[in-house]
């Protein structure tokens, strides 16, 4: 029988270690001791995450070539997979990069099973199946099922929009809010949304590797509300102490509109703003809490989230001194 638990002698690997969870992950596993392999295109990106006191390995190499791939996993029981495109600058390449997003899993646990890895945990999104779900979602449904389909145990977590800085989801909430005391919003702003804190979806990626029952399950993970996206952009401005934002809701603008729209007032280019918007048409809350019996974290209110991920902004809308 395969042996599931993480031992302080284990080393685990982190693919997706310079992204927008991965980066912050690192320190967090470095501070709790726990050995390190990231797998990296560019080990330029990772030189800041690694301190003297750390160990920390680099494999260089190219999930869509396989480059790298086998070495990286070698003598590896358990990994993060943590990779996931939202799209490029222009809206008509998403296809083509949930494609790019299928290959590199495909090619991920052909080396996985080759080298005998035992454990996987996975980052993927909320939402129900069928013909209704998004692009984005779907294509997040599909990376999780690759990566299930394979020898490792694999933990799909599966949360909605993350709030944490330099995410493309709280980017476009925060320039929308900030820069616009009026907004003309289409019918997505009255779905249901259980946004989540970067420091609780982190909380749980640990949780999960140090928790031998998560392994081979799927959880829905979320904050302690649920709110619509027109509420998110009302705490928002209530957590930032900024006005009242007049929001008029209109039928006719398209997810389409919508993502010109956001790449117009925000730093969010149309290409990524597309499948986030298009998400946005699915209520995404958790339906399943049994991961809170498992790994217990005390939930961070949605406006608190808020405060804390501003802090952390080095530019942009409301920010002075850069």
């Amino acid at each position: 029988m395969e042996r599931l638990d993480h031992t302080t002698e284990d080393r685990v690997l982190v693919v997706g270690a310079t992204g927008f969870v991965g980066s912050r992950l690192v320190p967090e596993l470095v501070k709790r001791k726990i050995k390190l392999r990231l797998f990296v295109r560019d080990p330029a990106k990772v030189d800041a995450m690694k301190s003297s006191d750390s160990d920390v390995e680099l494999v260089q190499g190219d999930l869509l070539s396989g480059k790298g791939l086998e070495d990286s996993l070698r003598g590896i029981r358990s990994a993060y997979y943590l990779v996931h495109s939202m799209g490029g600058k222009s809206l008509f390449r998403n296809t083509e990069y949930a494609e790019r997003d299928k290959l590199a899993a495909r090619n991920f646990m052909a080396a996985a099973d080759k080298e005998g890895l035992e454990r996987l945990i996975y980052l993927g999104a909320l939402g129900e199946s069928g013909e209704n779900l998004s692009e984005h979602l779907q294509s997040r449904a599909e990376v999780a099922a690759i990566l299930s389909s394979g020898k490792p145990a694999a933990t799909v977590l599966r949360a909605a929009v993350i709030i944490g800085a330099g995410g493309a989801s709280f980017e476009m909430l925060r320039y929308l809010v900030e820069r616009l005391p009026v907004m003309v919003c289409p019918k997505w702003i009255d779905t249901r949304i259980q946004p989540i804190a970067l420091q609780d979806v982190l909380a749980y990626l640990v949780g999960c590797l140090l928790e031998p029952r998560t392994a081979g399950q799927v959880f829905d993970i979320g904050g302690a509300e649920i709110l619509t996206y027109r509420e998110m952009m009302d705490q928002y401005a209530e957590a930032r102490g900024i006005s009242e934002r007049l929001i008029f809701r209109v039928p006719f603008l398209t997810p389409l509109l919508s993502a010109y729209w956001v790449d117009l007032v925000t730093p969010v280019s149309s290409g990524v703003a597309h499948p986030l918007i298009e998400g946005l048409k699915n209520e995404v809350i958790c339906k399943d809490h049994r991961i809170d019996e498992l790994v217990r974290i005390k939930k961070t209110p949605f406006k608190e989230a808020v405060r804390i991920a501003f802090s952390e902004e080095k530019s942009g809308p409301g920010v002075t001194g850069f």
